[in-house]
């Protein structure tokens, strides 16, 4: 008999043929490169064997050649459309191959992967051998690890194709290529006009699942930016006495059996009763064996979890390790690909939800396979020599594949391959071997009438624990305590807490999610289908693996680090679409798992015969046209959503004077807003968006970069490199700067003194270049400007501008390819679209000459010696540019523009300038000086928020960096009581010693040495308060850049570094003092300007297209 034999894979054609041969096979080439004929006899069957196989799929879904273009029809027509199915092209050589030898064969025989898509990729080989012969007999194979038993097995013992397993899988294609495109078409033409990334090329994809998934990650984000943490009050109580292994005094903490509570004064009241009858009792002790259980037989859900979680790899890349029908599907692109472990035959099928294994599983062969190996041989070892124990039953068995197991031993292995084998090797070793066993020890007592209790562990036999280091198991000694004895508690404290707020989602969370809700867990068994072209082009791919992939890809979520944690959350795209969706008059939201739910629930009814494909696809596609008709009728929602997430992003351009930022509307200047100004900097060309605190924007220009406020229409013209964007800290909010009357809006948060800030807008003091007569352009210094070409390795490589023609004295810039009359005045990089709209102040006045020195303006540098004067000779926009620097040979590193004026506040400052000041007129008994000598302005918070109504002091004229809540003691400017409330001479920003500043420090930045006044200690003494204006960072506070402690971003020694959430976005520790009460405590987390530390808000990175996070 002849027999045809079709894999999936070239690799698993090529691997079950030696296995069946011996090796004694020939080999001959097929019309398609990448696929082997091998020819060989089967002496157990009497056969003569012909193996061969397909790239995945052979064929596609698509629509009649009339819809498919995106603009050829209504997308609601889609819904009732034909679908055809076809070969493509690439496939053709594979399709003749198949043709040609079934004609010369009696049997066919499908040797594709034992899950649902093999089942349908079965019938797609079934289709083109039939018509090459008609009565050709049709078996299957079945097999769940390629190792010569199962494969001999599988060959002699074929069964029938289970073609309601196809019929499931075709009714799921059919529904997600019509849905899919329906929906993905209908919102791409709809929010094309809003959404400037998607106007030539991109398209905003809708899945049925891919939503879903997206819809869990905007409800955590959401969960996180909506929580306001509680505070709750519990006893603290602990007693310090020698452990009973131990010779030194160990603190034992005891816990309270109320757990907490939320009504302080209740709280309270138990706590004066334990301080009444202060002598605690133990009530009982205890003792008894425990367990620490070995781990369940591996699915692909745990795997995918522990994947992300333990071994910091994305759930798609852990399994295309293993195994991948993607990888087949684009292997004729691929060859370099290398094989995986399951096609090397080292794994079982890695598909499968069965955590249980059957009776007659062969364990002691496979373990013998690991007894060489030197990391674990050993261990094998010891379960061949009596120490073996059977696997824990779970809960689920697909009846098709054992439990992810290893099949052969891989000494061999890198990278990721080798830690995901390992894994896996080690957890079947675990499942193998007994529970861990300990001693536990509970002790009770009763202080004051109120119970207490605590734990103790002595770990006696680790077992599975010494080849599972993935679990924790350690002993905690506990002193020795006896039954009715009584003690004084060593510390009794009534502490202050507060809820915590749940973390953004990781890969590993989400997998839970989807799995939970049934999202993909039809299709569990199927993660490396790509079905076809179109489906795979919408996003409508079957796996939770490639679910999560697509979302990101979309650009729908962004992925985001936090150590060595990745986070997800959603882009002000994501999140627009599903808020928009939610917002929706829909009885089943098309952003919740529910419709989801119901259909893979009926795709199983397929699958187990008691429903036809038929009547499942007709009752989901009216389903969803129902819920189509609304969408379209209500789909104002979702573009209202997105504008509004896309504009405060300033992502999309729109009103920034009314967001948190404080950036001005449609062209005015940065308004009221949280202490934070959006800038754009703009260093010999080049555009960088930025986000910084008001004070510190003088700093940039003090370095040289040209700063101005954008208009947000303007700004994504700008942008010739990605956008960063980093949101520093969270301060109370400035007062609203005045606006024109057109475009007046009415600020968030107002204070109770209304006074401008630095970043308000004012008129243009410089012309934005204007054509001459001839028709060139001329700079501010009114002569002819020189056209230059960006050379950088960027976007804008190539394109021609126009700059100053006078050295550039007067930073004129301007494209050359763009009109004179664009709404970008490229100099000041604003535009002005109205004519009441007022430009952003210029970074500094009119640079034409340099100013006229007079001899008493010749300014002191830091080594009090009068500063000389150089001009700037490298090539950058500041050439030929006057500046100030050291008198005495450069010593003190000071520096200051030639052509500016003195900044307000002195580089260096004098005890007594810190120390004397005068009394203000007022009477209030209360008032300050801030850090210039100067009255400070006593302003209230109205921004929403925990410190809403809080009063705090800050200086008057924005001179310097002085702030403090005026409930809190005074400590960085001078009492205007006299004499001084806090601490004497200011420090440096960088370094934390006095006498002089940050700009003028003579230390390496982030050199903060050991005498940095930043960090500080928490309590409830005043002088544990932060101390304005001290430099570096609080103890508890992070910097923004590289995510470690002990300095700012300014000061930041890893520039190269990249944090995305500060630790004090959340994070909250509390310490109490050991009075008799217990004092509050103080809540970390918070810098010393009064706002959250810096890293408490930081934003994510934007997409490729320029989507970022959301800020509210």
């Amino acid at each position: 008999m002849r027999v045809l034999c079709v894999a999936e894979k070239p690799s698993i054609a090529k691997s079950i043929s030696g296995i069946l041969s011996g090796g004694q096979l020939n080999t001959r080439n097929s019309p398609n490169k990448y696929v082997k004929n091998y020819e060989f006899n089967y002496p157990q069957t009497n056969s003569r064997f012909v193996v061969t196989s397909v790239l995945g799929h052979l064929t596609t879904l698509e629509f009649p050649d009339q819809y498919r273009k995106w603009t050829s029809c209504d997308p609601i027509v889609l819904f009732d459309s034909q679908v055809l199915t076809s070969i493509p092209d690439d496939k053709k050589g594979i399709e003749k191959n198949l043709f040609n030898e079934a004609k010369n064969a009696d049997m066919l025989m499908i040797w594709t992967d034992c899950d649902r898509e093999g089942e349908h990729i079965g019938t797609e080989i079934e289709s083109v051998c039939r018509r090459a012969k008609r009565n050709i007999q049709v078996k299957r194979a079945r097999f769940s690890a390629i190792i010569a038993q199962q494969i001999h097995n599988a060959a002699q013992h074929p069964v029938d194709l289970d073609r309601r397993l196809a019929d499931a899988v075709y009714a799921r294609q059919v529904l997600d290529l019509k849905i899919g495109a329906a929906f993905t078409r209908f919102q791409t033409h709809a929010l094309k006009p809003h959404i400037p990334a998607i106007q030539e090329s991109g398209f905003l994809s809708y899945g049925p699942c891919q939503f879903p998934t997206l819809g869990f990650v905007v409800a955590r984000y959401l969960d996180v930016r909506n929580f306001r943490p509680e505070p709750f009050w519990y006893i603290y109580l602990t007693v310090t006495r020698p452990s009973h292994s131990q010779q030194e005094d160990a603190e034992t903490v005891f816990t309270w059996r109320r757990g907490h509570l939320f009504s302080e004064d209740e709280a309270l009241v138990l706590f004066e009763k334990v301080l009444d009858n202060p002598t605690a009792k133990v009530t009982k002790v205890t003792k008894k064996e425990t367990k620490k259980f070995k781990p369940l037989p591996l699915t692909t859900v745990e795997l995918q979890k522990a994947g992300s979680r333990l071994l910091k790899l994305s759930p798609k890349k852990v399994l295309d390790v293993l195994s991948s029908r993607y990888l087949g599907e684009l292997l004729s692109l691929c060859p370099q690909i290398a094989e995986s472990l399951y096609q090397q035959g080292f794994l079982s099928y890695p598909r499968t939800e069965t955590d249980q294994y059957d009776p007659k599983f062969d364990f002691m062969s496979l373990i013998e396979k690991q007894t060489a190996d030197p990391a674990w041989g050993g261990f094998a070892n010891s379960l061949q020599e009596g120490e073996f124990n059977a696997p824990r039953k779970g809960k689920n068995n697909d009846h098709a594949h054992p439990p992810i197991h290893p099949t052969a031993h891989a000494g061999n292995l890198t990278g990721d391959n080798k830690k995901v084998y390992e894994f896996i090797t080690r957890r079947f070793l675990a499942s193998c071997s007994k529970d861990a066993k300990g001693w536990e020890t509970t002790i009770d007592i009763e202080c004051g009438g109120e119970e207490f209790h605590t734990k103790g562990l002595r770990v006696l036999e680790r077992n599975y624990l010494e080849v599972y280091p993935y679990d924790k198991w350690s002993d905690k000694e506990l002193p020795d305590f006896t039954e009715g004895e009584e003690f004084q508690p060593s510390v009794c404290d009534l502490r202050e807490g507060q809820t915590t707020s749940p973390s953004y989602l990781t890969e590993a969370d989400l997998v839970t999610l989807m799995d939970k809700n049934g999202i993909g867990l039809f299709f569990l068994l199927s993660f490396f289908s790509v079905p076809c072209a179109n489906v795979a082009e919408l996003g409508t791919d079957a796996t939770i693996a490639q679910h999560i992939e697509t979302i990101v890809n979309r650009e729908y979520v962004i992925e985001h680090y936090q150590g060595n944690t990745k986070h997800l959350i959603p882009s002000t795209l994501g999140i627009g679409l599903i808020e928009g969706y939610n917002s929706m008059t829909l009885d089943r939201n098309l952003s919740k798992p529910h419709q989801r739910r119901e259909t893979e629930r009926q795709l199983v009814q397929v699958c187990q015969g008691g429903k036809s494909k038929h009547d499942m696809i007709e009752e989901n596609i009216e389903q969803y046209k129902n819920m189509y008709v609304i969408a379209r009728r209500e789909f104002d929602q979702v573009v209202g959503c997105i504008r509004r997430y896309l504009t405060a992003a300033g992502d999309n351009g729109g009103a920034g004077g009314d967001n948190a930022n404080g950036g001005g509307a449609n062209g005015g200047g940065g308004g009221g807003g949280g202490g934070v100004v959006v800038v754009v900097v703009v260093v010999v060309a080049m555009a960088v968006v930025v986000e910084v605190e008001v004070a510190e924007v003088e700093v940039l220009r003090l370095l040289g970069a040209v700063v101005v406020h954008p208009d947000p229409e303007a700004l994504l013209q700008l942008l010739m490199i990605p956008m960063m964007i980093i949101s520093v800290s969270d301060l109370p909010p400035d007062p609203p700067a005045p606006k024109p009357a057109s475009r007046a809006r009415k600020p968030r948060s107002t204070a109770t003194t209304t006074k401008a800030t630095t970043s308000t807008a004012k008129p243009n003091s410089r012309s934005t270049g204007s054509s001459s007569s001839s028709g060139g352009v001329q700079c501010q210094c009114n002569v002819p400007a020189k056209q230059l070409t960006i050379t950088d390795d960027t976007a804008s490589r190539g394109r021609p501008y126009w700059t100053c023609g006078n050295n550039n004295a007067c930073n004129f810039w301007q494209w050359a390819d763009r009109g004179q009359n664009s709404n970008v005045q490229t100099n000041a990089f604003a535009s002005s679209s109205s004519s009441t709209s007022t430009a952003p102040p210029p970074p500094s006045a009119s640079r034409q000459s340099a100013p006229e020195v007079q001899a008493e303006d010749v300014p002191m540098c830091n080594c009090n010696v009068p500063a000389v004067t150089r001009n700037v000779t490298k090539e950058s926009v500041h050439k030929g540019r006057p500046f100030w620097t050291c008198g005495k040979d450069r010593t003190c590193d000071y520096f200051q523009w030639g052509d500016e004026s003195p900044k307000t506040v002195p580089t260096k400052r004098t005890y007594s300038q810190t120390q004397t000041g005068t009394r203000d007129s007022t009477d209030d008994p209360a008032a300050r000086n801030c850090t210039c000598n100067k009255p400070a302005t006593r302003l209230t918070v109205h921004k929403e928020g925990a410190n809403k109504g809080r009063q705090f002091w800050r200086c008057a004229s924005d001179s310097c960096k002085f702030f403090e809540w005026d409930d809190e003691p005074g400590g960085g400017g001078n009492s205007r009581s006299g004499g001084s409330s806090g601490s004497g001479e200011q420090s440096c920003f960088n370094c934390g010693q006095s006498g002089h500043w940050a700009s003028a420090c003579p230390k390496p930045k982030g050199d903060s040495g050991s005498d940095s006044k930043r960090g500080r200690s928490f309590g409830s003494s005043a002088s544990n308060f932060p101390q304005k204006g001290s430099g570096g960072a609080d103890s508890t506070d992070e910097c923004f850049k590289c995510g470690r402690t002990g300095h700012w971003a300014s000061a930041c020694p890893n520039p190269s570094q990249s944090s995305s959430f500060g630790s004090g976005s959340r994070t909250e520790s509390y310490t109490s003092s050991s009075s008799s009460r217990g004092s509050k405590s103080t809540r970390g987390g918070r810098g010393s300007r009064g706002g959250r530390g810096r890293g408490g808000k930081t934003r994510a990175s934007k997409t490729k297209s320029g989507f970022s996070a959301p800020i509210f």
